[in-house]
């Protein structure tokens, strides 16, 4: 049975990953597939359910391979090196079951799903998990939240870049300049939730 006290943390992770510390908007951990997939809401939910299930799977297994390979052999210094190579093969893995479920998604995705493999966000998680000393199930907790507000980033983002395309902007804030703002007043707006949980 499990502690009220330890269920309520895993809440506070839970609910402090997805809003308080969302990994785009209030660390700035993941900004290339932020703005680089984040044209259209379909392609964006694609991608965040790419990220999703790297992170949360990634952040599982990293944290075996730290405690169960790395602190045994003391080797603990290797663990960028092991963590990248985890991500790697699954972001491959999740690469062909892409593109064999859906081929659409694969060649909207276009370069961005690779590179989930060098994506800070992921190596980032990975990382503060071990840092915070997680235990497994609070990694696990974590790693979804953050996931799945990197997801709730970038769907958000997508609609709004949707809207904004019919809408009538001078034409030198048209695109780029124009989403870097946006992305600086969604993460303002993030901010709002800092005194959520206490």
């Amino acid at each position: 049975m499990i502690d009220v006290g330890y269920l309520n943390q895993l809440v506070l992770i839970f609910i402090g990953s997805i809003l308080i510390n969302n990994i785009v908007l209030s660390r700035s951990l993941g900004i290339c597939p932020f703005i680089g997939v984040s044209k259209q809401i379909d392609t964006a939910m694609g991608m965040g359910i790419a990220v999703t299930f790297v992170i949360t799977v990634s952040s599982v297994v990293t944290h075996v391979v730290h405690n169960a390979l790395l602190v045994t052999l003391k080797i603990e210094y290797m663990q960028t090196i092991a963590f990248i190579l985890v991500i790697a093969t699954l972001v491959q893995l999740i690469e062909m079951v892409i593109q064999k479920t859906s081929p659409t998604l694969y060649s909207a995705l276009g370069v961005y799903l690779p590179l989930i493999t060098t994506n800070c966000a992921v190596l980032g998680v990975a990382i503060m998990n071990i840092d915070n000393d997680y235990d497994l199930l609070e990694t696990l907790v974590n790693g979804l939240g953050v996931s799945l507000g990197f997801t709730l980033a970038i769907v958000l983002f997508a609609g709004i870049r949707e809207r904004l395309e019919l809408s009538d902007i001078p034409e030198n804030l048209k695109g780029f300049p124009l989403a870097l703002i946006t992305a600086g007043l969604m993460s303002v707006a993030f901010m709002g939730f800092q005194g959520l949980i206490r």
